[in-house]
């Protein structure tokens, strides 16, 4: 590229990352929302005392427990442990899935972890969450109490469960390394060279047509909301105003009936 094209590329990449920001924050945390219903759903099959989910980072490298479910497992949640210890560190170093009757008795178990959280269990399951051919992150169950064990159809509904934990991670992550890059290039590019104007005008081009549907105009509402940073302190007061009667008739009205009066 040009070195005269990177100051518009800079201003077009920033108005792509407002809209992303802006999407996020409208759809909410999906891989938070998906991950949560997984361990939810393994606590309610196995009636289990908790389960939990734990995801690679880096920046120190770190298996970081992000959501958690069960009558015990809501001290796990924050918590981190280096990526070879205990036994979510082994599962994740390793690949493999472990079951254990026993966790006391296994050198690989970190019981000051476990007290940290609250709960000290007697037996575990826990399966890798493998998203091509890499392994991510780790989903943990605690104490089935139905058995002291868990049997290997148990290991295999819950790597049933661990895939589908590692494709809302794939999903979310794509997003993920989108803000990564445009962090990489903003340190390479520098001055302005459009108006913020004219940058709003191109990226709103660029984000027509994404909607499935003019029932669903998601990418719309995006865009808007996006333009309305430009606009002064007095008609950004008039939009607040509008939004907010615009969020009591949708309150008061029943389910569908907002979208259809807008339409006569």
């Amino acid at each position: 590229m040009p070195d005269a094209e990177l100051p518009a590329a800079l201003e077009v990449l920033k108005a792509a990352a407002r809209r992303s920001h802006v999407a996020r924050r409208l759809q909410g945390d999906v891989e938070h929302d998906l991950l949560q219903s997984i361990v939810d759903a393994s606590v309610t099959l196995f009636e289990a005392e908790a389960s939990s989910i734990a995801l690679f980072e880096t920046g120190p490298d770190r298996l970081e427990f992000r959501v958690a479910a069960g009558p015990h497992g809501a001290g796990a949640v924050g918590l981190s442990v280096a990526p070879t210890q205990g036994i979510a560190g082994y599962v994740y170093s390793s690949g493999q899935a472990l079951a254990l009757s026993d966790v006391a008795s296994d050198p690989r178990f970190d019981r000051a972890t476990a007290q940290k959280t609250g709960y000290v269990p007697r037996s575990i399951a826990a399966v890798p969450l493998v998203d091509r051919e890499a392994t991510v992150g780790v989903l943990q169950v605690l104490d089935k109490q139905s058995s002291p064990t868990f049997s290997l159809r148990d290991m295999e509904l819950l790597g049933v469960f661990a895939r589908q934990a590692a494709t809302a991670i794939n999903a979310s992550r794509v997003q993920r390394d989108t803000g990564r890059l445009l962090r990489e290039v903003f340190g390479r590019l520098a001055d302005d060279a459009l108006t913020e104007v004219q940058v709003e005008a191109l990226v709103g081009e660029a984000t027509t047509g994404l909607d499935p549907s003019d029932g669903e105009p998601f990418w719309s509402l995006v865009d808007a909301l996006a333009r309305v940073r430009l606009l002064s302190d007095r008609e950004l007061g008039l939009v607040v105003e509008i939004l907010e009667v615009v969020a009591r008739r949708a309150v008061a009205l029943p389910a569908g009936r907002l979208r259809s009066s807008s339409e006569e």
